[in-house]
C-alpha cells in the first residue's frame, strides 16, 4: 500500500494529487452501498478506531496506486441468505465505477475478500450489546 500522495496531474498552474486514503474511502464507501454488504472487515486497528468513536471509512480496504492505475482489495461481511458471487461481482462493479468517475484513475483490479457471514438475528444483538455498552461507559 503507498503512503505517499502520488503525483496525478500537471496543470498550467501547479499539481493535483490524490492521497491513496481518498481512493480507500472512496472505495469503502462504495462497497458498503452494495446490497448484501453487512459491513467491512477491517481487523484490530479498524475496531479499535470505531471504539474510539471515529468512523473509519476506509475499514478493511487497501489500495495500491499508481499514476493512472490502482489496485483494490475490499474485506467485506456479508448477509446470510444473499449470494455470495453475485453481491462480490457488484462490489467489483461498484469500486471500479466510483473511483474511476471520481479520480480519473483506471481501476486494473479490484479484489473482494469474504471475512463472514452477518445472521439477522446477530443484527439485533449486536444493536442491544452496544447499547449496554453505551450505558456502562456513561
Amino acid at each position: 500500500m503507498s503512503t505517499l500522495p502520488t503525483e496525478f496531474e500537471r496543470t498550467e498552474i501547479g499539481e493535483i494529487q490524490i492521497a491513496p486514503e481518498v481512493i480507500e474511502v472512496i472505495a469503502g464507501l462504495a462497497t458498503v452501498e452494495v446490497k448484501g454488504v453487512a459491513g467491512m472487515s477491517g481487523g484490530f486497528a479498524g475496531g479499535i478506531v470505531e471504539l474510539l468513536g471515529r468512523k473509519n471509512l476506509s475499514k478493511g480496504v487497501k489500495v495500491e496506486v499508481g499514476q493512472r492505475e490502482a489496485a483494490v482489495d475490499v474485506s467485506v461481511i456479508i448477509e446470510y441468505g444473499t449470494r455470495l458471487p453475485e453481491v462480490a461481482a457488484e462490489i467489483q462493479r461498484n469500486v471500479k465505477r466510483s473511483i474511476e468517475t471520481m479520480t480519473g484513475l483506471t481501476v486494473v483490479e479490484v479484489n473482494v475478500h469474504i471475512h463472514d457471514v452477518q445472521f439477522k438475528s446477530a443484527e439485533k444483538n449486536t444493536a442491544a450489546d452496544d447499547t449496554d455498552v453505551a450505558l456502562r461507559v456513561k
